[in-house]
């Protein structure tokens, strides 16, 4: 279905998109995670690239959750998320122009509370996120959901890593 396929929502445009206006209003959640990958262009290719806090902390990356049949009367029931994006800092400019909206403290309390009204969560979500990030470029191998391991996300050694600026 379509819904299982809508991994990113762009906050700019989140709470007027059919496919994530209930879920804005109703489904808030966050997605822990120590970084995540994006992809940049080079000759012969697309290199991978592990961002993330510079801390090497987690961080909580505004999400929404909903819950997906694939026809109606269908027996299982897919429960998916997708993380909300914002505008790249300059820290991670150079490897793509989006990233994912990274919440702390009040912003964080805000996004999980479902009193929070629908019209202050576009003021939250165009709140610059100020967690330090950095990044490397890391193995092609990511490219399969087949593997999986800490290794994924070490440092090509052939290459310079934890580039960062602010």
């Amino acid at each position: 279905t379509i819904g299982s396929r809508m991994i990113n929502a762009r906050a700019e445009t989140v709470a007027e998109k059919p496919a994530f206006r209930a879920a804005f209003r109703q489904r808030r959640c966050v997605i822990l995670a120590d970084g995540y990958y994006e992809w940049q262009a080079v000759a012969g290719g697309k290199q991978p690239y592990f961002i993330h806090a510079r801390d090497r902390q987690p961080f909580a990356m505004a999400g929404l959750w909903e819950s997906w049949r694939e026809r109606a009367g269908a027996e299982g029931v897919l429960e998916s998320c997708a993380i909300i994006t914002t505008a790249a800092t300059p820290s991670v400019a150079n490897v793509h122009d989006r990233m994912p909206q990274i919440l702390s403290g009040a912003a964080l309390a805000a996004w999980l509370d479902a009193g929070t009204k629908v019209d202050s969560l576009g003021e939250l979500l165009s709140t610059p996120v100020t967690t330090k990030l950095a990044y490397h470029p890391v193995s092609r191998r990511v490219n399969s959901p087949r593997n999986d391991g800490p290794e994924l996300i070490e440092p090509l050694s052939d290459q310079p890593s934890d580039k960062a600026r602010d």
